[in-house]
C-alpha cells in the first residue's frame, strides 16, 4: 500500500506510540488526522498533524460527534487506535467503575467508532485507496495475564471483535489488522487508572513498534501477533 495521499486517523495521538506513528507516516506523505481526550492532551499532538481532534471513548456523544465531522467532511483510508488504558490488581478487587472504563476505551468505544466510519472506509475502498482498520491490541489478548485479568479481557474483547471483523470487511476491500505487541516504553504502565505495576522488563521502543506496525500497513499485512515484533 502507498502511504502518500492517503487520509489516516490516528486516535491516541497524544501519546508517545501515537506521536511516533503521526511523525512517520506525515514523513511518507500520509495527512494524520489525530485525536486526542481533552484540551490539555491535545496540545501533545505532534504538528506534522494535519488536523487536531477530540475523542473521548468514554462518551458514546463524543464518538458520535467525531464520527459525524469525519462523515460529512473528511476522506478516510486508514484508521489506526492507539488509545487505551491499564489497571493492575486481583480480579477480587476490582471495582465497577474501573471495568467500566477499561471495556469503553479498550473495546466498546473503538467499536462505536470504526463501525459508524464504514461507510468512509468503504468509499475509500471504492475509490481504489486500499483502506484499512489497524488496533493495537496487546500481547495480553494472546495470553492474559494474572493481576490484569480486567486489562486482559478488555483487550480480548477488542482482539475477538476484529478476528470476525477482518472476515467480513474482506469482501469489502476494506483490511482489518490486530496488533498485539508486547510490552512496549509508552509509559502507559505507570499511568495505570488502578493498581501498581509488576516490574517488567525492559520493553521495546515505541519507535520500533510504530515501524514495525507501518511496515504491515505498507507490505498489506492481515494479522500481527506477538511474535512478528
Amino acid at each position: 500500500m502507498e502511504l502518500t495521499g492517503k487520509t489516516i486517523l490516528i486516535t491516541g495521538a497524544s501519546g508517545v506510540l501515537g506521536l511516533a506513528l503521526t511523525e512517520k507516516l506525515a514523513s511518507k506523505g500520509a495527512k494524520v488526522l489525530g485525536t486526542a481526550t481533552d484540551n490539555d492532551s491535545a496540545g501533545k499532538i505532534s504538528a506534522k498533524a494535519e488536523v487536531r481532534l477530540l475523542l473521548d471513548y468514554r462518551e458514546p456523544e463524543s464518538i458520535q460527534t467525531l464520527t459525524d465531522y469525519l462523515v460529512a467532511a473528511s476522506q478516510v483510508d486508514g484508521i489506526i487506535n492507539a488509545s487505551g488504558v491499564v489497571a493492575f490488581g486481583p480480579a477480587a478487587e476490582l471495582d465497577l467503575a474501573t471495568s467500566t472504563r477499561l471495556n469503553s476505551v479498550n473495546s466498546a468505544g473503538p467499536i462505536q467508532l470504526i463501525t459508524q466510519l464504514f461507510s468512509k472506509l468503504k468509499a475509500s475502498a471504492e475509490s481504489g485507496n486500499e483502506p484499512f482498520v489497524l488496533n493495537i491490541t496487546g500481547v495480553v489478548a494472546e495470553t492474559p495475564m494474572p493481576g490484569m485479568a480486567a486489562y486482559s479481557s478488555s483487550k480480548i474483547a477488542i482482539h475477538g471483535f476484529f478476528t470476525a471483523l477482518s472476515k467480513e470487511w474482506r469482501r469489502e476491500g476494506i483490511r482489518v489488522i490486530s496488533a498485539r505487541p508486547g510490552h512496549t516504553e509508552t509509559g502507559l504502565a505507570s499511568r495505570a487508572i488502578a493498581g501498581t505495576a509488576p516490574n517488567f522488563p525492559q520493553g521495546m521502543t515505541a519507535d520500533h513498534v510504530a515501524d514495525r506496525l507501518i511496515a504491515a500497513i505498507e507490505n498489506d499485512e492481515k494479522d500481527l501477533p506477538a511474535s512478528e515484533f
